[in-house]
């Protein structure tokens, strides 16, 4: 799939990020330790763990953030999505299309966060 790696620099110093190609509230990417591994769509339900991801976020009506709490909590693993800066204060330096490929969240992670 094709994504972007953006560069910012920020008031801690310059700061990489991967995203979807296209911004838009229904894809993200996960990442596992500060490293990206998973990407999200809420509206290719297609792919099973996708689907539950569109229950637990949209049908809910939570954030991505509370359910990416909710999953690691629930399986001691450190998933997040990346924050550019805390303050708000950013500069994009650079952009650059990439390939990469990212699995969908592990369907097992999800199914103990929608209890």
């Amino acid at each position: 799939m094709i994504l972007k790696k953006k560069l910012y620099r920020t008031l801690k110093g310059r700061k990489e990020i991967i995203v979807p190609s296209k911004k838009t509230y229904s894809q993200w990417v996960i990442y596992k330790d500060n490293v990206p591994k998973y990407f999200v769509d809420f509206y290719d339900l297609n792919t099973e763990s996708n689907l539950i991801m569109n229950n637990l976020v949209l049908c809910s009506d939570r954030s991505i953030h509370e359910v990416l709490e909710l999953i690691n909590k629930n399986n001691n693993i450190n998933l997040s999505v990346p924050k550019i800066s805390r303050l708000g204060f950013k500069k994009q330096i650079k952009s650059e299309e990439i390939e990469l490929s990212l699995r969908p969240l592990p369907k097992k992670w999800l199914i103990y966060s929608s209890k």
